[in-house]
């Protein structure tokens, strides 16, 4: 048999709820064969962030190669990425391999606050990976970054939304949240707003609903959605997995991947 297959950049999470262990969940959950290329290990958990340990330029693009070498993607996922030379190596490799469907998750800060990348590796980001990917996902307070614009309502994400896609020439799915039109994300795509409505779920547990929301769009295109289709498909998967409630660790906690697993392996001892 033969399954659909996705790449994750990103960085580890030692608690399993974001980076690329949300990405391989998320990934095995929506039907395509997960592979990853780590760009940091992370001691994190619920809380915070202690400490980064970045992977060389050099072994990343030893990850990126092996992977593309062998088992081509169907589809890339790039999330944490905290420097400019990791960015560099990531777009160098891609644009080698003529990679497809590539998905950006900008992540510039973690859900518990801390920060996840330096200051000069925005430019890079924004030079080198946004013209290259099929679609980015910036939640409000990057998008306000990448766009110079302050975001207070629906009207400014429609602005930032454009001067960003328009600028470097990429789809936006602009994510609601952060007290901005709750729960509903704007797409921009080809000069055309698509607005995808979200029902708010009163779920403090949000650890890694960026990095699972753009791997489940990543999965999608994989597959052969459209891009549409694929972020519907993927706020569908966000929402039931946190519709499930679960509740782990002492702060905001992750969300049940694995909402939908059924079957004899699954199950629980009696």
């Amino acid at each position: 048999m033969k399954l659909k297959t996705a790449l994750t950049i990103a960085g580890s999470d030692s608690s399993g709820g974001a980076g690329i262990q949300a990405d391989l969940k998320t990934m095995t959950m929506n039907g395509v064969f997960g592979m990853s290329a780590i760009t940091a290990l992370t001691a994190q958990n619920t809380t915070g962030v202690t400490a980064i340990q970045e992977s060389t330029p050099e072994f990343l693009k030893q990850q990126i190669d092996a992977v593309f070498t062998d088992i081509y993607p169907d589809a890339v996922k790039i999330g944490m990425v905290s420097s400019s030379e990791l960015i560099r190596v990531i777009a160098r490799r891609l644009k080698f391999y003529k990679a497809k469907n590539i998905v950006v998750d900008p992540v510039m800060v973690a859900t518990s606050g801390s920060a996840l990348m330096k200051t000069d590796a925005i430019d890079t980001l924004i030079e080198e990976l946004l013209p290259i990917s099929t679609v980015i996902t910036p939640n409000v307070p990057e998008a306000q970054v990448l766009s110079g614009m302050k975001i207070e309502n629906k009207d400014d994400m429609v602005a930032a939304a454009k001067k960003i896609g328009d600028t470097y020439g990429c789809n936006v799915l602009l994510k609601g949240g952060h007290s901005v039109n709750d729960a509903n994300d704007l797409l921009y795509s080809k000069g055309n707003i698509t607005w995808f409505e979200g029902k708010r779920i009163n779920n403090p547990n949000t650890h890694g609903t960026g990095c699972t929301l753009s791997s489940a769009i990543a999965s999608n295109l994989a597959k052969g959605f459209t891009l549409e289709q694929s972020v519907k498909r993927a706020k569908d998967y966000i929402s039931g997995a946190l519709s499930a409630m679960l509740d782990l660790g002492r702060g905001s906690g992750p969300m049940n991947h694995a909402f939908d697993l059924q079957g004899e392996f699954a199950k629980e001892a009696e």
